[in-house]
């Protein structure tokens, strides 16, 4: 029996197309794919083309309207691609898989290092359905160079394409190793002046500004030594080569296991809270909420 080849268009330009189109836009469109925003334009000049007269979109700064024959082919495509993706969950059903979601998590690199990886195991456990697929990097939320479904930087800020939510503050204060403290007792503050201070380049003015606070602004330390990460003056703390000022949030499990102490509890310093960022049109994605859920819980564990 002689079938006929199926005429269909380039499965990547219908997939970009039906995203826009319900969307409202080419750039959450590449962020729901995946993708970059030239990658969906040209995926939808490829089916246009491909189609022929007339074109599928209005394009305004802001924003994309369906024509009459976008509308009229979206409302042909999008069953289609609904049956197509139950086809294959009912297929995953029968062979007894379960469907896994990528989740895709951009994070500081202290903040992945020194309080997310530790935990990771137990994401994986209680939520064996997500696959958290986790990048560092310290570029702003507006600046990355690729599409995520959660970002996890400082806050609160604003930019323009993403909805945030709170996950937990913190505040900076000293802390070292106990073996430290048997060599060079801390007293008071001004025994300072007897130990090596352990500075992060992109806050240049911590140490200073937390000795203001404490009414010692001007204590010269015995040395200084400067990283350029957090998670390097936390990991240098920990191996006795000075003190550090230390974010709260990030030291708490070094804390309760006596791998660090703080000799001046009752000063400290407030710092930036730590929220998650969500572009536009994925601040409702329940994998991305089960996720900062999540997050939270381990969080109130943490300051239980």
């Amino acid at each position: 029996m002689f079938v006929p080849r199926r005429s269909l268009p380039p499965l990547n330009a219908v997939r970009a197309f039906e995203a826009a189109a319900r969307l409202g836009s080419f750039k959450e469109a590449a962020a729901e794919l995946s993708v970059t925003h030239g990658a969906v334009s040209q995926q939808i000049r490829l089916l246009e083309e491909w189609l022929g007269a007339p074109a599928l979109f209005r394009r305004s700064v802001r924003r994309v309207v369906l024509t009459p024959a976008g509308a009229a082919l979206l409302a042909e495509f999008a069953p289609a691609l609904d049956r197509i993706s139950a086809a294959v969950q009912q297929h995953r059903e029968r062979r007894g898989d379960a469907a896994v979601a990528v989740l895709r998590v951009n994070a500081l690199a202290t903040f992945s290092l020194r309080w997310l990886l530790p935990r990771m195991s137990r994401f994986r456990a209680e939520h064996p359905d997500i696959e958290v697929r986790l990048s560092t990097s310290n570029d702003p939320v507006d600046a990355l160079p690729e599409s995520f479904d959660v970002v996890i930087r400082g806050g609160p800020d604003t930019f323009h394409g993403f909805s945030s939510r709170f996950l937990v503050s913190e505040r900076r204060l000293p802390v070292c190793s106990p073996s430290l403290l048997e060599q060079l007792p801390l007293h008071e503050i001004a025994d300072l002046s007897r130990h090596t201070l352990l500075h992060v380049t992109s806050m240049p003015r911590l140490w200073r500004d937390w000795l203001t606070e404490a009414g010692h602004s001007a204590l010269e330390p015995a040395a200084a030594l400067t990283f350029d990460h957090f998670y390097l003056t936390i990991q240098a703390a920990l191996d006795g080569l000075g003190v550090a000022m230390g974010p709260t949030a990030l030291i708490a499990d070094d804390l309760a296991g006596g791998r660090l102490v703080t000799p001046f509890p009752a000063i400290s310093l407030p710092a930036r809270s730590y929220f998650a960022y969500f572009p536009a049109g994925r601040s409702n994605d329940p994998h991305s909420a089960v996720f900062c859920d999540w997050l939270e819980q381990q969080i109130g564990r943490a300051h239980v």
